[in-house]
């Protein structure tokens, strides 16, 4: 009978069954009666068939039923036998959505939230959709379907909306935060930035990294990664996306930096994008350069004008780098007195490059610098040649005097001579009177007719002679 009702689909003419039910206690009986009012759509005796006691498969029939979409009957099965979790996709079917999410509340299954919030999405019911989808987002393995699913559906922001309210429960996941960072850089921008600042520390850094990366959000890609205390992918992405630069952040940043090539790059991106503030960086890496290495940079990027004050802070190390290169600017700028300042107080340069620069420069006072390196480094003839050129016989005569040459001195006396300069022949046997020999001084003034002149000589040298023969008798 059961076989022929099915195969003519004829469930209307089984009130054999019933009257078969008085004498037979079988649970095929049971549950095919069971279907036959569910397909004849008499869920009255159905409800009263299922209030009494049978032995009908109860889950089995409602399985089939809610498989061939007769929900209505399928509810009346599940009920009875409290299986929520089908009972709830029986509401959803029907519509009846406030049911379904408490049904879905006492079965507290994930899966059955999850077809329960893409039911509502499907037809907008956002609301629910947003009761169930709390459920879900606890679980961090979901959450990745869950938002693929709002997404495919084009509600960005009912799902932006979810992940805000979950972020106040107390199973809130990091995957919560992070998936509601991603959900910004992609749709609100704007609000991201506050969301990293509250909570960073509670968010999956690479992940959320990538996804700023991705959208060009570079100022919370590198508050991101400074925070999580990446500083030198920080200093990175600062000088690859100048949009981002902020000069304090840098420094904080780039002082904390394990990569030493960092603090050059950093020099060459300043050069670049920040002139003004070059020397401010310098200042900052004082301590962690290469003295020499950044002249150097910064001389292959024809720059060192910009780092005076820098180079001035380090002077007092004394290398030469750093000395030829303040020295070079000091005459670049015809601070005379500055560098012969620095070369006094430093000495550890390229005295003779020095010198070959300025000496012929335009003015006296870079020529005579050049006259007092030479004297420094002993190449006495080469000063004494530049100081009779620019007149400067003071000078002349105290280098003759310091060189000890008799030589030298005696030369610059013939020299006197050929100008006529009396009182300059004069001066230079009383300052050079060590290294002079009588014998020339006397000659040179008894051929000049500087007799006059050479006479206060004539008698210290005859007094210095008494006194030694004095001694001796």
């Amino acid at each position: 009978m059961i076989a022929a009702a099915e195969r003519d689909d004829s469930y209307d003419e089984l009130p054999y069954l019933v009257m078969a039910r008085k004498h037979v206690k079988e649970a095929q009986l049971d549950t095919m009666l069971i279907y036959a009012y569910a397909k004849s759509s008499k869920l009255g005796d159905l409800e009263e068939f299922i209030a009494a006691p049978n032995v009908a498969s109860i889950q089995g029939i409602g399985e089939r039923c809610f498989d061939e979409g007769l929900f209505s009957a399928a509810k009346l099965l599940f009920a009875s036998i409290n299986n929520n979790a089908k009972l709830a996709l029986c509401y959803v079917n029907l519509e009846q959505y406030r049911e379904a999410v408490d049904a879905a509340h006492k079965a507290n299954s994930v899966s059955t939230w999850k077809e329960l919030n893409k039911v509502c999405v499907s037809v907008g019911e956002f609301r629910l959709a947003r009761v169930a989808g709390l459920q879900i987002i606890v679980h961090p393995d979901h959450l990745e379907e869950l938002t693929l699913l709002y997404e495919r559906a084009g509600q960005p922001m009912e799902l932006i909306a979810l992940m805000e309210q979950g972020l106040g429960l107390d199973a809130a996941h990091s995957g919560v935060f992070t998936e509601l960072g991603v959900l910004y850089s992609k749709y609100v921008p704007a609000k991201l930035m506050e969301h990293i600042k509250i909570f960073w520390s509670r968010m999956n850094t690479p992940k959320l990294m990538r996804a700023c990366e991705k959208a060009l959000l570079w100022d919370e890609a590198f508050f991101l990664l400074k925070e999580d205390e990446q500083y030198d992918s920080a200093v990175k992405t600062m000088i690859a996306h100048s949009a981002a630069f902020a000069h304090d952040l840098f420094l904080d940043c780039v002082q904390k930096v394990r990569n030493s090539e960092i603090y050059y790059k950093s020099i060459a991106f300043y050069v670049e994008q920040q002139p003004l503030s070059l020397n401010r960086l310098l200042q900052v890496l004082t301590p962690h350069l290469d003295h020499s290495r950044a002249v150097h940079q910064l001389r292959k990027l024809e720059n060192l004008p910009l780092i005076l004050p820098y180079l001035k802070a380090v002077q007092k190390d004394n290398l030469t780098a750093v000395n030829d290169a303040v020295n070079e600017l000091y005459a670049d700028d015809e601070d005379y007195e500055a560098l012969r300042q620095s070369i006094d107080d430093f000495d550890n340069f390229d005295h003779i490059a020095l010198a070959q620069k300025i000496e012929k420069h335009e003015l006296l006072e870079f020529r005579r610098i050049a006259a007092y390196i030479y004297k420094k480094n002993k190449r006495w003839n080469k000063s004494v040649q530049l100081s009779k050129a620019d007149k400067m016989y003071k000078d002349s005569i105290d280098t003759c005097a310091e060189s000890g040459d008799s030589e030298i001195a005696e030369d610059l006396l013939r020299f006197f001579v050929d100008v006529c300069d009396k009182e300059c022949f004069c001066a230079t046997l009383y300052t050079c009177y060590k290294v002079i020999k009588p014998d020339v001084a006397i000659e040179l003034a008894w051929r000049s007719n500087y007799v006059d002149f050479v006479m206060p000589y004539v008698v210290q040298y005859t007094r210095h002679l008494h006194d030694k023969l004095e001694v001796l008798e």
